[in-house]
């Protein structure tokens, strides 16, 4: 069911980016941050394999956690908004969706967007586009928030990776105890199959 309404979506929505189109190397990203506790784990794996990530923030983190935010960056990392409260597009009223990301953009600039839960509406998505954001989707989950995603599970969800995907994790509360371990394997298994990690590229 998640596998046909991302087929629509992609369908109603082909200017979105929704691959690492520049590049064969994947791009890895996280959404909802910062956290206190997922943060730190997530920048300290990222800075030992000197791997770069685009993180989207929600505008209430980023002001909660200012010195986290401004962590990010200072590590050369890339920041997209995230809306301000985390509400989903499908049902919230296009005025107060639109008004969330506002407040976001008042914390911190940034041309990038991605809806939380991959969920804006058609109407929400006309104004994004005019407010000039490029919308940045994804082509492989990591399904890291689920309590039901094991280790031995993670391992084989990372096998549906490809050449030029962008890559998915989430630094909140519930990923807050498998981040670290996640995204280590996930490096390990790329590079074991000799694909390249690479910031994510934007036409």
């Amino acid at each position: 069911m998640k596998w046909v309404k991302m087929r629509l979506l992609r369908f109603l929505f082909p200017h979105w980016i929704w691959k690492n189109t520049a590049s064969e190397g994947v791009a890895i990203t996280l959404d909802d941050g910062p956290h206190p506790v997922a943060t730190p784990i997530a920048l300290a794996v990222l800075r030992t394999h000197g791997i770069k990530a685009v993180f989207f923030c929600t505008g209430s983190n980023a002001e909660k956690y200012p010195h986290l935010f401004q962590q990010i960056l200072t590590e050369g990392h890339t920041v997209g908004n995230h809306t301000h409260l985390h509400e989903n597009g499908w049902f919230t009223k296009t005025h107060d969706y639109l008004a969330s990301i506002d407040r976001c953009a008042e914390v911190f600039q940034s041309r990038l967007f991605r809806p939380p839960y991959g969920k804006p509406s058609l109407y929400s998505s006309r104004g994004i586009l005019m407010r000039g954001y490029t919308t940045v989707m994804w082509s492989w989950l990591s399904y890291d928030y689920s309590a039901a995603m094991t280790k031995e599970r993670f391992q084989q969800q990372l096998a549906k990776i490809s050449p030029g995907d962008i890559l998915v994790f989430h630094d909140n509360e519930k990923t807050s105890q498998k981040i670290g371990d996640f995204l280590e394997m996930t490096i390990a298994y790329l590079r074991a199959r000799q694909i390249t990690i690479e910031p994510l590229s934007i036409p």
